[in-house]
C-alpha cells in the first residue's frame, strides 16, 4: 500500500508538494516538503519571509530529520492540537479523496506508476477543478493571484 505525504497551501487549497512511499517515514514527508518549497519559492533555499508550516502530530513531523529540514529552510513549524484532526481538515480531506479516487481503485505496478497516476489526479485537482471555498476558482489560479 502506498502512503501519501502531502503539503497544501491552506490559503488557496493548492497542493504544492507530494511524495508517495511504501514506508511513510520522515524522508517521505521531507521529500514532499522540499517539493512544495520548490513550487512555492522556486528553489530549495531559505525562504525570504518566514511562514507557518502546520502539520499533524505524527512521529514523522516531529522527527529530527523533518524538523531539521523545516529549520534549514527558515520555516516556523506548528502542530495541530492533539486529538483535533479537523484543524488539519483540508489536508485530511484531500488525502481521503486521493485514496478513494486513486490509491484504492488502482493496482499499481510500482511506486513510479502510482506517482504518475496520482500526479495526474493532483494536476486535475490544482488546475481544472473549481473549489467552492475559492469562489469557484481553481487552486492554481488562486495561488497565482495570491502571489
Amino acid at each position: 500500500m502506498a502512503s501519501p505525504a502531502l503539503v497544501i497551501d491552506c490559503h488557496t487549497g493548492k497542493l504544492l508538494g507530494r511524495h508517495l512511499s511504501r514506508s511513510g517515514k520522515a524522508t517521505a514527508a521531507s521529500a514532499a516538503l522540499e517539493h512544495a518549497l520548490n513550487a512555492r519559492v522556486g528553489a530549495l533555499r531559505r525562504v525570504a519571509e518566514e511562514f507557518l508550516l502546520r502539520s499533524g502530530n505524527g512521529l514523522v513531523f516531529a522527527s529530527r530529520h523533518f524538523t531539521a529540514i523545516v529549520r534549514s529552510h527558515g520555516l516556523k513549524q506548528a502542530f495541530i492540537t492533539l486529538h483535533c484532526p479537523r484543524q488539519n481538515g483540508m489536508v485530511e480531506r484531500v488525502i481521503r479523496t486521493l485514496k478513494e479516487q486513486r490509491i484504492h481503485r488502482h493496482r499499481f505496478e510500482s511506486i513510479r506508476h502510482a506517482t504518475r497516476i496520482n500526479g495526474d489526479w493532483i494536476s486535475f485537482l490544482n488546475n481544472r477543478r473549481p473549489h467552492q471555498a475559492l469562489a469557484m476558482r481553481r487552486p492554481a489560479r488562486a495561488f497565482r493571484l495570491a502571489a
